[in-house]
């Protein structure tokens, strides 16, 4: 149960997350410059709190290092499409589609490549998180964006399958919050790299709203996926992120009723849902 524990406490910061990025956006814009200043800031502040969180040690094994720079440029792309999907359609939209590929795709390749077991009880729960992430869509809401929407799902997916990746492979790697410092320096690494090739003339001064947006995402965001991380060790994808996803649904609509957007009635019903899918997952063997 702990590890159940430790995938809520990553949800609780996964549901917050998401604001801080609309905080940024909105302080600094959504061009590629944008995205690559935010994924450095952000991986920054992440690494510095991974690496005191792993004791002032830092790991290396090349296999952990090829793993962490794919995880960096699929973080820098997903980034860059969440700032620039956040512009285009709403915070309810960009949260279905990010997080039905961030649930779909580590499960099937849990499946497929892992030979995870199939239960009916994961079939179930997969089956009414997507009705519930379905029911939250409006017909007028898909009229643009559709690249965007493909992104975030891909992108987010992949952040998934690379976590379980590198947990079920047999070649020598780090633990898990050395290989999280390694990701978020990849990061800051190719970001800062890429940066003056983007950058337009104008120096910006960092402005408030952009130090809370980078710090509080970077921080959430990488303590929450090293709980993740932990956890794939001892349970399986096709179980973690389907409940993930649910408990994200449950908890960005919980948070919506303290904000001046109060949730709407299909939201509520989604909630329904993925609360009945994820009590499917538990009980249903």
């Amino acid at each position: 149960m702990i590890y159940y524990g430790m995938i809520t406490a990553a949800v609780a910061m996964f549901s917050i997350q998401f604001f801080f990025k609309n905080i940024y956006r909105n302080a600094r814009g959504s061009g590629t410059g944008a995205t690559l200043e935010f994924s450095a800031l952000s991986s920054l502040a992440g690494m510095a709190v991974l690496f005191i969180m792993n004791g002032l040690r830092f790991e290396f094994t090349a296999f952990s290092l090829l793993m962490a720079a794919l995880s960096a440029v699929n973080s820098i792309s997903f980034t860059f499409c969440s700032l620039t999907a956040l512009g285009k359609i709403n915070l309810s939209l960009y949260s279905v589609f990010s997080m039905l590929g961030g649930m779909v795709l580590p499960f099937a390749a849990g499946i497929i490549f892992f030979d995870e077991p199939l239960r009916a009880g994961k079939i179930v729960c997969l089956l009414f998180i997507t009705a519930a992430l379905c029911v939250t869509i409006q017909r007028d809401e898909c009229r643009s964006g559709t690249g965007y929407y493909i992104g975030v799902f891909a992108l987010n997916g992949m952040s998934g399958v690379l976590s379980k990746i590198f947990q079920a492979s047999p070649f020598e790697k780090t633990s898990a919050a050395g290989y999280s410092v390694l990701s978020a320096a990849s990061t800051v690494v190719i970001a800062c790299a890429l940066l003056p090739f983007f950058r337009s003339g104008e120096k910006r001064k960092l402005s408030a709203g952009m130090i809370v947006g980078t710090m509080g995402n970077g921080i959430l965001g990488c303590i929450a996926n090293l709980l993740l991380l932990i956890s794939l060790a001892h349970l399986p994808a096709s179980a973690q992120y389907p409940f993930v996803t649910g408990g994200v649904m449950i908890m960005s609509t919980a948070l919506c009723f303290f904000t001046s957007k109060k949730p709407r009635a299909r939201e509520l019903v989604s909630v329904a849902l993925a609360f009945a899918g994820m009590l499917a997952l538990v009980l249903i063997d």
